[in-house]
């Protein structure tokens, strides 16, 4: 079976007429998405450290670190904006594999748009082809890849980010079979890393990677032809289980992108239901922390696994606490940026609700779904089940919330005025002459 080349030939072929409008206005909400996480996480501790790190290594100064005046060369900016889209943990999320599409993909393709100019069409183009690629790879070895440990962001990532930069840089059919392959063998990402600042590596890391590949793959470099395929290959190798019809079956008829979602909260999406129910439970009952006894949730067995820290010490690992997030949706009716700093998870007040949640394991319950009770000093009894989480496909953000959300994250960094025309610049991503000019909007005057 020949599915890497399968794969690189439709790359190359596609042309962007075979994309409905649909398809591309949502291509523009993830993109507009992503460029909100990039800019309003670009101070954040963890993209200082790394910008120390690397800047004195880079190259020239080829492309925008989003939200900031520095300038690296094309494979280190598409590293730094891989890691500040994905620092919040904030950013789009494909349900049905976990994986965060955007910030592999768009991070290579726009710091390789700012080194010559790419039309917006084909910069969209290619964003969607990235994130078909990265998706479909993702869905042949879900959930037993993941299952095993691997960051299926950073590991089915950096095939999407090479094959979007190999379009971009117009590779024929074997150049790009051979940059899937340059990608196979960079697949790479641990999920004992949550929690940590190498959790936004990851995708940063995909995206440099997948640019490094269809550069080596534009001169020739080599690779298998089988990459993903072959025995030892990514899919055999990195996972018990490979279905290759779900890279190739209706390939270019549906497009995954159409099923991305929106993240409302700032933490690991498995969460999002348990605080919707308890925001709902306190906006609806007037709760106050002084009221609660106990917080019970009835959780789907992944909630856990991603998310059982029982005592977070930083704001990074109170994303990966379903017992932080149950505390703050109530106390604060809200599990925004604030509600996961290094302040909040030492909260006082915090920590008491914290210790007062539990959480119990139902094999029934669907991934965005929960039940939560509240029992109450007074003996009330209460009780929320949320069948569909707000975000998720069934009860998707609009795309004012998605604007206002934009807003939030990067207030304190733009203007108003530089807000309103970087939101306008995504929205109109797929028209624009100069598809870099996104990136040089986002720094701050």
């Amino acid at each position: 079976m020949d599915i890497t080349r399968t794969l690189a030939k439709f790359v190359v072929d596609h042309q962007p007429a075979g994309i409905s409008q649909t398809v591309c206005h949502e291509a523009a909400r993830s993109f507009l998405n992503w460029v909100g996480c990039a800019v309003g996480a670009s101070r954040h501790e963890t993209v200082e450290n790394a910008l120390a790190a690397l800047s004195p290594f880079s190259g020239p100064p080829q492309a925008t670190v989003l939200g900031r005046a520095d300038r690296l060369d094309v494979m280190h900016a598409a590293l730094m904006n891989g890691i500040t889209s994905h620092t919040f943990d904030f950013d789009d999320t494909h349900l049905r594999t976990v994986i965060h599409p955007s910030g592999p993909v768009a991070s290579a393709i726009l710091a390789l748009a700012e080194r010559e100019p790419v039309s917006g069409e084909a910069f969209l183009h290619a964003f969607i082809l990235g994130v078909e690629v990265e998706c479909r790879i993702g869905n042949s070895v879900y959930p037993e890849h993941y299952d095993v440990g691997w960051h299926i962001t950073g590991t089915a990532g950096v095939f999407g980010a090479a094959a979007a930069a190999g379009k971009l840089l117009g590779l024929d059919e074997q150049q790009m079979t051979w940059a899937l392959g340059i990608a196979a063998t960079q697949a790479s990402g641990l999920r004992e890393m949550f929690g940590t600042m190498c959790k936004p590596f990851h995708p940063g890391n995909a995206a440099r990677n997948g640019v490094l590949a269809a550069l080596l793959a534009q001169r020739n470099f080599t690779s298998s032809n089988h990459g993903i395929e072959a025995k030892r290959g990514f899919a055999h190798v990195l996972s018990t289980r490979f279905d290759p019809a779900e890279i190739t079956t209706r390939l270019g008829q549906t497009w995954e992108i159409a099923a991305n979602t929106y993240k409302p909260f700032a933490c690991g999406i498995v969460i999002h239901p348990i605080i919707d129910a308890c925001i709902q439970l306190r906006n609806d009952h007037g709760l106050l922390p002084a009221d609660v006894v106990s917080i019970e949730a009835r959780v789907h067995p992944l909630v856990l696994e991603l998310t059982g820290k029982k005592t977070p010490q930083v704001g990074l690992e109170g994303k990966f606490s379903v017992y932080h997030s149950a505390a703050v949706a109530l106390i604060h009716g809200a599990a925004g940026e604030a509600e996961y700093s290094d302040d909040a998870v030492r909260d006082a007040q915090v920590i008491a609700i914290r210790d007062r949640v539990t959480a119990t394991l139902d094999p029934a319950m669907h991934e965005d779904q929960t039940r939560v009770t509240v029992r109450l000093k007074d003996g009330r009894v209460l009780e929320k089940f949320v069948e569909h989480a707000i975000g998720s496909l069934d009860r998707p953000m609009s795309d004012a919330a998605l604007e206002a959300k934009f807003r939030g994250l990067v207030e304190g960094i733009l203007s108003t005025h530089e807000a309103d025309r970087l939101i306008g610049l995504c929205w109109d991503i797929g028209t624009l002459t100069d598809a870099g000019e996104v990136a040089r909007a986002s720094v701050p005057r």
